[in-house]
């Protein structure tokens, strides 16, 4: 699975995402491209900052459906697109099937001393605690590699996460928080985690990413569906319904507008580069 040198992956057009209603509806690789194609759209312009060069072993940790680990392949650099989804890594294979996947947790790379860079997009958030992926990256980049990556930070979907409370709490669940599976941390948190990890933060910045969501007035039910699933987990299936008419009515006033929902994104996008005796 380590990258070969002077290897280098085409690109090919990705093929039409296939819906498969057996997936788990949160992990549905081919819901995921249908429906929630701004997780990869937005992580466009993080690419600028990467700033891939030909011939480079660029490694994309996290990379979903692989969109974005095709982008970077454009540049000439040779990437390799990991996400412990098996689900997602088979939609990218299909996308882009001259392009190398491999089903890997971020937490437990088997690389060292590997790649000139790793890029992430929108997927630390889902890493708890984030030391071990913290940590992981580090090992597998060069001495002076540089890290890029980009996931929800401090405040993310603040009023999605207290509607999700407030209908749990309604529907009679106890200490509803500890069913909430982001990590949103604050540029300074996280990059003590990067520095302690050995990786010298180079750029960070916290800002507001109102992110319209497809499907109009559906659009928060197939988001929850989809990202949110796990808020779902101490209710009854026949609950469900209850518990997103209830998160709708606390985050209507202020999300919906003109018959289509818009999330309460923050967004926490932070480079560095691994110093030379980490």
């Amino acid at each position: 699975m380590s990258p070969e040198a002077g290897q280098i992956w085409p690109v090919s057009v990705p093929r039409q995402p296939r819906y498969n209603r057996k997936m788990p509806p949160d992990w549905n690789a081919g819901l995921y491209d249908a429906s929630h194609a701004f997780v990869w759209e937005f992580g466009r312009d993080l690419l600028a900052l990467l700033a891939p060069q030909p011939g480079e072993h660029i490694l994309d940790a996290g990379c979903g459906s692989g969109h974005l680990t095709a982008e970077i392949a454009q540049s000439g650099a040779q990437v390799l697109g990991v996400d412990q989804s098996a689900a997602m890594v088979a939609q990218a294979r299909e996308n882009f099937p001259l392009l190398p996947f491999e089903i890997l947790d971020v937490r437990a790379l088997p690389f060292r001393d590997a790649f000139d860079a790793i890029f992430s997009n929108a997927v630390l958030h889902w890493v708890q605690p984030p030391e071990p992926a913290a940590a992981a990256m580090a090992r597998a980049l060069k001495p002076g590699g540089r890290l890029v990556c980009e996931f929800g930070g401090r405040g993310n979907i603040r009023i999605l996460v207290e509607g999700a409370c407030h209908a749990l709490h309604q529907l009679g669940v106890h200490q509803p928080e500890r069913f909430n599976p982001w990590y949103y941390p604050s540029v300074a948190e996280y990059s003590a985690v990067l520095e302690r990890c050995g990786i010298e933060v180079t750029f960070a910045l916290l800002f507001d990413r109102p992110t319209p969501l497809q499907d109009g007035e559906r659009g928060l039910e197939t988001w929850f569906r989809m990202f949110g699933s796990r808020l779902m987990e101490p209710l009854e299936h026949a609950q469900h319904p209850e518990f997103l008419r209830l998160v709708s009515d606390y985050a209507a006033p202020h999300l919906f507008r003109d018959g289509s929902w818009t999330a309460d994104y923050r967004r926490l996008r932070i480079a560095g580069r691994k110093t030379p005796h980490a």
